[in-house]
């Protein structure tokens, strides 16, 4: 059984445009893929000839994935990453938040949200890596922390010849930014964008929510032993301000530092806010009740944000944010200040 010829009212208008006086509007690609098609002689081959030409005229172009980090250094890579390691537990967040978290194929200590990332591989903590295991691993990308990781293993990865993304916000709005640039660097643009979207939607209801707020005392205390807090370089002093507090140790030089306990007396903050290293309420957060002039012990302003929800870089900082938000407001109801 004969099959019908499919172009034949093609064929003969193909005929009338080869004269002379006629200047075909066809690439050389687009004739030859013309040309091919008339040549088919069953409807079949027609539908899988088709389908195959779309394969080929909507695969994208092949592109670099180029990047800048946060220590402004540029990142290129020849192809979206398969195998990705973390080298910090905000990294590890980010990844997964643009879409990227089945691809890493080990990551440090304390790496452990969302749920999945508890089962990724270890390769160390993040101050003591175990190199030999993250060379084992061939990783196409490294995403490390400059303050956090030690400078001379990280230089180490570098000179193995492994590219490495420097990973560190340092202001909330960073955040946004580092989404937007570890989706890039990892093909995962659109659904960063997602992530994007949702974070900037989420910041800007919290300074709309606290602008224009009495300003509040605060002394946040990392850690008890030795007496540590944070700078208004550091991301926390920047949710501070968001929720308008005034960090009673702004202006320290670095973005954390130990500090004496005479200076937090001296300075009487009215709200003590702690966050420790766990999920739960540190015991030492109540020795300062050996103080009741203190404003904070007085007024029973002594009060805990679970570390991870404010001590990384990662949208969570967020419910961190809110919390601390809150808290300021208790204060400043309990003094009557609203």
């Amino acid at each position: 059984m004969k099959t019908k010829n499919l172009f034949t009212a093609e064929d003969t208008e193909e005929k009338r445009k080869s004269s002379k006086h006629y200047t075909a509007p066809y690439s050389v690609g687009a004739r030859f893929i013309r040309n091919w098609f008339y040549s088919v002689s069953s409807a079949s081959s027609v539908v899988q000839a088709f389908l195959f030409f779309l394969t080929i005229a909507f695969t994208p172009a092949h592109a670099d994935l180029t990047v800048r980090d946060d220590t402004g250094q540029t990142l290129r890579l020849t192809q979206a990453p398969k195998r990705i390691v973390s080298l910090a537990p905000h990294a590890t967040e980010l990844l997964f938040e643009v879409g990227a978290g089945s691809r890493i194929v080990g990551a440090v200590a304390y790496s452990d949200y969302p749920e999945e990332a508890k089962r990724i591989p270890r390769v160390g903590g993040y101050r003591s890596l175990d190199m030999e295991a993250i060379a084992a691993l061939k990783p196409d990308v490294i995403v490390a922390w400059p303050s956090g990781n030690t400078p001379a293993q990280v230089e180490k990865l570098k000179q193995l010849g492994l590219p490495i993304y420097l990973s560190e916000p340092k202001r909330i709005a960073d955040i946004a930014s580092a989404l937007e640039r570890i989706g890039t660097l990892t093909g995962n643009a659109s659904t960063a964008q997602q992530a994007v979207r949702k974070f900037n939607q989420q910041h800007a209801a919290l300074r709309t929510a606290y602008a224009g707020r009495p300003s509040v005392r605060v002394f946040y205390q990392i850690w008890n032993s030795p007496l540590m807090t944070v700078s208004g370089e550091q991301i926390i002093g920047d949710a501070i301000r968001l929720c308008g507090g005034e960090n009673i140790f702004t202006n320290l030089p670095t973005q954390t530092a130990t500090v004496s306990l005479e200076a937090v007396l001296q300075a009487d903050p009215e709200v003590i806010v702690a966050s420790g290293m766990a999920a739960q309420r540190p015991p030492w957060l109540d020795d300062w009740k050996r103080w009741p002039r203190l404003r904070a012990a007085k007024n029973d302003q002594l009060h805990f944000i679970p570390a991870d929800w404010i001590n990384r870089a990662t949208p969570r900082l967020l419910q961190g944010a809110e919390r601390l938000c809150k808290i300021l407001d208790g204060a400043r109801q309990t003094s009557g200040m609203r």
